[in-house]
């Protein structure tokens, strides 16, 4: 039952509620502490569920602000604009030595490949 209290305590303390209070109102007594206690249990009960629900809610906050921190830092999106900053100083480097180059020389045509037909003109 309750720690620190034995069977002997329990059954004095009936005896003497029972010669205080009489035998006619002690079940009434008896209900209506059973509806007390029944009544404190669902408050502490609700009180332990929003209690719980705070907690929960708490660290829902928490991840989200941990999962905005990562798309902030994202290392792919670190890694695209690096890769972006890479290919515009290529295409600069690129684009400066552009003319100064000599135009490329078309391919001679291959010995293997046929040379081009000639067209037929009709009179």
């Amino acid at each position: 039952m309750l720690p620190g209290i034995g069977f002997s305590e329990i059954l004095v303390l009936g005896l003497a509620a029972l010669i205080f209070i009489g035998p006619k109102d002690l079940p009434l007594l008896m209900r209506k502490l059973g509806q007390i206690i029944g009544k404190g249990r669902r408050m502490a009960s609700e009180f332990q569920a929003a209690f719980d629900d705070i907690a929960r809610q708490s660290e829902l906050d928490e991840l989200k602000k941990e999962i905005e921190a990562l798309k902030r830092s994202n290392a792919m999106t670190q890694a695209a604009e690096d890769l972006a900053a890479v290919e515009a100083d290529i295409n600069s480097a690129v684009m400066r030595s552009t003319p100064d180059a000599a135009p490329e020389p078309e391919p001679e045509p291959d010995a293997q490949t046929p040379p081009p037909a000639p067209e037929d003109k009709a009179p």
